[in-house]
């Protein structure tokens, strides 16, 4: 009975204990009640207990640091100290110290949940990475602000249970360049985004807002190469814009451009046509940087190879790179051959950089051969089922960009009359469309038997569309007087079936080929032709040529957008590959 009895003391005492406890708890929240909204979660309070101090010994909690508090959501007061979310809870700046601890402990959940911003976490505090190149979902309800140099960052957000990952659904979905914002309107019923208002801090958006040149805020906020690289962005697509920065270099100033495309010095006197620069609908486009571009060659070789179309282009591409030399004697064909129509292949080298530009004729990309008629007589045939002879030379390039076309259009090509071969068989007419999707077919074999996509990168340039007006190049047409682009589409010819084949084939191609569509944006410019300006006036005594050339273009003019956009696909495959 007497140790019955002890027990029951024992208990009465404990229970006054525990009594007696809660009363101090109570006191003490009652006291600081005033100065604190929050008492429950006074940190110094529950320190002075035993049986809570471990808590904040946690190694968890070690990695807010000891400044820190946590806060529910609901209880903030001044949003401008929000840092970070841990949990349910935001890490904020301590009122004494002004330090912002952003480290996230192991449970903390990314605010890039939420889609709206990533944080990193590094072994001591997070940074928030609020570079250009961050993706930022596209909604109107959503606004954060960062100081210039501040680590702090307000972002509220409204939790709600089973919110979706829309980082993991947009890696489902790479087609979609808003992915993201896709997945929060589909989840609205959620979760939910709460903007903070930070007084006194800048927002970098408002201005763009404010700009009547700006389509959208947010998009020309984001860095151009990480929107490029969001939205697999079509850099053919767009429109032509006038820039007085433009042309990249002075007419007549590079000694690489021949007689034929230097429109400038054969007495052409309007210079509007050199002043349009391209600009993508959808993402902008990197400047052009000669420097840059040589670094990405560097040890190299860059090779074009097609018919004159490509040889213009080539000659672009020396002018361009050029610029990008300090000492441009440092630049030199290795055999010194001055470029000219009748020679078919080049080699420039840049001695700082080891890399090489070369150019290589192939009118068809197949063999052009000859055949013996029965009565001994030869003739000239298109072998579409073989490789063109220059063939081997590809294989020694990094960077290839080919073309063909405009030697598919006219004679006995387009004819087709007793001159398209496959084996021992000499067609007696085969239309021109079938024998080019044959020969390019043939080409793309080539490619993906002969070719290592780790090794070296593919590039095939569209058709470049001519502008004959009441004729052909030999027929009368001219293009002469024209000094400004078309302005409406709706004067524009239809996309040509070359161009649907040329797709085709690379569709079936097992290496990966860029195809540089420049079809379209150089069908605006019918300004950009030499024209009657393809030859010295001197050379002619005083009379203008009888052809006028409305195939090719001036230099400087719009085969420099073609490299512009060669340079921009490898900039951006560059970034991609790096993410």
């Amino acid at each position: 009975m007497a140790s019955s009895g002890q027990k029951k003391n024992q208990i009465t005492f404990s229970a006054l204990i525990v009594l007696l406890l809660f009363l101090f708890i109570g006191l003490c929240i009652i006291s600081k009640h005033a100065v604190n909204p929050n008492p429950l979660m006074d940190k110094e309070l529950w320190l002075g207990l035993p049986l809570f101090s471990s808590i904040f010994e946690n190694p968890e909690m070690k990695t807010l640091g000891l400044n820190s508090s946590l806060l529910p959501l609901d209880n903030i007061n001044d949003p401008s100290t929000i840092t970070n979310v841990v949990d349910k809870h935001v890490v904020i700046k301590d009122e004494e110290t002004e330090q912002s601890m952003l480290s996230v402990s192991p449970s903390a959940t990314p605010v890039s949940d939420i889609g709206v911003i990533q944080a990193e976490t590094d072994e001591r505090r997070g940074h928030v990475d609020a570079e250009e190149d961050t993706l930022v979902s596209n909604i109107s309800s959503v606004v954060f602000s960062k100081a210039e140099g501040s680590p702090t960052m307000a972002v509220r957000p409204v939790e709600i249970p089973q919110v979706k990952d829309p980082e993991k659904e947009e890696e489902e979905s790479p087609k979609s360049r808003n992915a993201v914002d896709s997945q929060i309107s589909k989840a609205s019923p959620t979760m939910a985004v709460r903007p903070v208002e930070i007084s006194q801090v800048k927002d970098p958006w408002k201005e763009e807002e404010e700009s009547p040149n700006s389509r959208n805020a947010v998009d020309t906020h984001m860095s151009k190469l990480a929107e490029n690289e969001k939205t697999m962005c079509n850099i053919c697509s767009g429109r032509w814009v006038k820039d007085v920065s433009y042309p990249l270099y002075e007419p007549s100033s590079c000694p690489y451009v021949d007689e034929a495309f230097n429109c400038q010095d054969n007495g052409r006197s309007d210079t509007d046509y050199q002043k349009w620069r391209w600009q993508a609908n959808d993402c902008e486009l990197p400047r052009f940087n000669a420097t840059d571009f040589l670094e990405r060659l560097r040890g190299k070789r860059l090779m074009l190879v097609g018919d004159s179309m490509n040889r213009n282009q080539f000659e672009s591409m020396l002018c361009l790179l050029r610029e990008g030399l300090s000492n441009k004697s440092r630049m030199f064909e290795t055999h010194g051959y001055r470029i000219t129509k009748g020679r078919g292949y080049y080699i420039f080298k840049f001695m700082d950089y080891n890399c090489t530009v070369e150019f290589c004729r192939s009118h068809f990309l197949v063999r052009e051969g000859r055949s013996v008629r029965p009565n001994g007589k030869t003739r000239p045939t298109l072998m579409i089922d073989r490789i063109d002879k220059t063939a081997p030379r590809w294989k020694r390039a990094h960077i290839l960009v080919f073309n063909t076309g405009h030697w598919w259009t006219h004679g006995k090509t387009a004819k087709g009359k007793d001159y398209y071969q496959e084996g021992n068989e000499v067609y007696g007419h085969l239309d021109a469309l079938t024998a080019f999707r044959r020969a390019l077919t043939t080409w793309g074999k080539w490619i993906d038997e002969n070719l290592n996509p780790a090794k070296t990168q593919v590039f095939y340039r569209g058709y470049s569309p001519a502008h004959f007006r009441g004729g052909q190049w030999n027929s009368g047409g001219r293009c002469t007087g024209e000094t400004q682009p078309i302005f409406n589409e709706t004067f524009l010819d239809s996309y040509p079936v070359k161009m649907q084949i040329v797709e085709d084939v690379i569709h079936q191609m097992h290496t990966p080929v860029t195809v540089l569509n420049i079809t379209r944006l150089s069908e605006f410019r019918k300004d950009g032709h030499p024209s009657v300006y393809g030859k010295h006036l001197t050379e002619l005594d005083g009379k203008r040529p009888r052809y006028q050339d409305c195939s090719h273009w001036c230099l400087p003019g719009v085969p420099d957008t073609w490299n512009e956009l060669i340079y921009s696909s490898l900039v951006i495959e560059k970034r991609r590959d790096h993410k």
